[in-house]
């Protein structure tokens, strides 16, 4: 049975916590499904992890579908919740097209979407055409030309417009708020106040739920490691061994062997060359 919307804000109202992990294709997808990590999140982090890009910008709806799809199925238990990205978001009838397409398109449970207070009434729409969204607030990528990547609410301006945008989503029907890079005490003060689902990135354990990227939390770039993030395991290294490995086998004829191949009746090879196995003739008739 697919974990539910409704569940996770149990999970809260119980104290419990739960988790949540990006994931881009159906082979990741099938491993989180395979694990006790509670939902997917298909996030347009895709564009920087993925695609190569710096930021998340450049990542269009029909990418995000693309991966969504993929991602679904491979995951038959986890939520799966798709961000709606920054090239639909020009315009709240661009925004509400485009989060309907996801939704059609993908058999996802929930949109993701940036923003405060201002996006209020982008999310009541939604809300209303029945479509479910988890909020995003403190450090939002699809800002980063604006704000910048540090940590958001800090002096005490910030910290009340935080706490006044995270009311405002719940007021206008977000199910859960995602809360980057905020200050833990901040984060924690704000999961107490608001009856929805926290879900933290960088912003402490005070959060009702923690999200961490596919590639980080399995030490993929082992040269880059956010503050936010552990490496639970090295999977960097251990993909490079394996290459190196296969590179050495294969120079020093370990593989592959006669286990790794298929073989066939010589006598059949010889009536299929026609040649009796003889070179003699290669090159063609004389005169």
């Amino acid at each position: 049975m697919r974990t539910s919307i409704a569940s996770l804000r149990r999970r809260k109202a119980a104290g419990e916590k739960f988790t949540v992990v990006t994931a881009y294709d159906y082979t990741s997808a099938r491993l989180v499904d395979a694990s006790a990590v509670d939902a997917i999140l298909v996030g347009d982090s895709l564009g920087m992890v993925m695609q190569g890009h710096d930021s998340t910008l450049p990542v269009t709806v029909e990418q995000m579908i693309y991966h969504a799809q993929m991602v679904r199925r491979g995951a038959q238990r986890a939520l799966i919740v798709v961000d709606l990205p920054f090239t639909a978001t020009a315009s709240t009838e661009d925004a509400v097209r485009a989060a309907t397409k996801i939704m059609a398109e993908t058999g996802a449970q929930s949109v993701k979407i940036e923003g405060g207070a201002r996006i209020a009434p982008l999310v009541r729409q939604l809300v209303a055409n029945g479509i479910p969204v988890m909020g995003h607030l403190g450090f939002t990528p699809q800002s980063v030309n604006t704000i910048g990547l540090r940590v958001q609410g800090r002096d005490e301006a910030g910290a009340r417009e935080l706490l006044a945008d995270a009311l405002a989503l719940q007021e206008a029907g977000v199910w859960s708020v995602v809360l980057e890079l905020v200050p833990a005490e901040l984060a924690a003060a704000v999961s107490t106040r608001l009856e929805i689902p926290t879900v933290g990135i960088g912003a402490g354990a005070g959060c009702d739920a923690q999200v961490q990227v596919w590639h980080d939390l399995l030490g993929l770039y082992e040269e880059f490691v956010p503050k936010h993030a552990r490496q639970f395991r090295v999977l960097g290294a251990e993909v490079r061994g394996a290459l190196d490995e296969y590179s050495a086998a294969v120079a020093d004829g370990s593989f592959p062997t006669e286990a790794n191949a298929s073989s066939m009746d010589a006598a059949t090879l010889e009536r299929a060359l026609g040649d009796g196995g003889a070179g003699a003739d290669a090159e063609g008739p004389t005169a």
